[in-house]
C-alpha cells in the first residue's frame, strides 16, 4: 500500500473511517438493547423519516429512495416491523396502500445513535485536533455531493 495516501488507499481509509464509526455505534447500540440493528437499518429509518415524514412510505418509496427493488425494501421492512421498530398502517386515499412508519422504538434508536456519533465525533477532535478534524469535514464537503443523505447508492444494499 502506497505510504503518500494517493491512489487506491483514500477510498479505503474513507471507508474504514466509516466503518469504525458505524461499527462503534452499532456496539453502542447493543448495549442499550438494539442487538438486531444493523448498519443498513439506520439508512431505512433515515429514508422513511425523510420521504415519508409522520406520513410514512410505502415499500416501493423506499426502493426507490435506497436505490433497492421493492421487494428488497419490503424485507427490511417486514423484518423490521416484526423487531418493532416501523409500524404498518394504510394510506388514508388510497387504503390499498400499506405505509411504514418510524415506532418510538426506531426513534429512540436514532436518539441513541445522535449520542454515540456526537461522542465519537468529540474523541476524534480530541485526538486529531478540533481545527484538523473542521478542515477535514470541510474538505469532504468540498469533495462530494451536498446532499448529505443521498441514499441511490444502488447495488450497494442488494438487489
Amino acid at each position: 500500500m502506497s505510504s503518500d495516501g494517493g491512489g487506491y488507499e483514500l477510498p479505503l481509509r474513507l471507508l474504514l473511517g466509516f466503518r469504525v464509526i458505524v461499527d462503534e455505534v452499532h456496539a453502542d447500540l447493543a448495549e442499550r438493547g438494539h442487538p438486531e440493528l444493523r448498519p443498513m437499518h439506520g439508512f431505512v429509518f433515515q429514508a422513511i423519516g425523510r420521504i415519508g415524514g409522520p406520513h410514512g412510505c410505502t415499500a416501493a418509496d423506499l426502493g426507490r429512495a435506497l436505490g433497492v427493488s421493492k421487494q428488497a425494501a419490503g424485507k427490511h421492512v417486514d423484518a423490521l416491523e416484526r423487531l418493532g421498530y416501523l409500524r404498518r398502517g394504510h394510506d388514508p386515499g388510497d387504503a390499498r396502500r400499506k405505509v411504514y412508519t418510524l415506532t418510538e422504538r426506531a426513534v429512540d434508536v436514532l436518539a441513541e445513535s445522535e449520542r454515540s456519533f456526537d461522542r465519537i465525533h468529540r474523541r476524534w477532535a480530541e485526538r486529531l485536533g478540533t481545527a484538523r478534524l473542521a478542515a477535514l469535514e470541510a474538505d469532504l464537503r468540498a469533495v462530494t455531493p451536498g446532499d448529505l443523505f443521498r441514499f441511490d447508492t444502488p447495488h450497494w444494499f442488494g438487489s
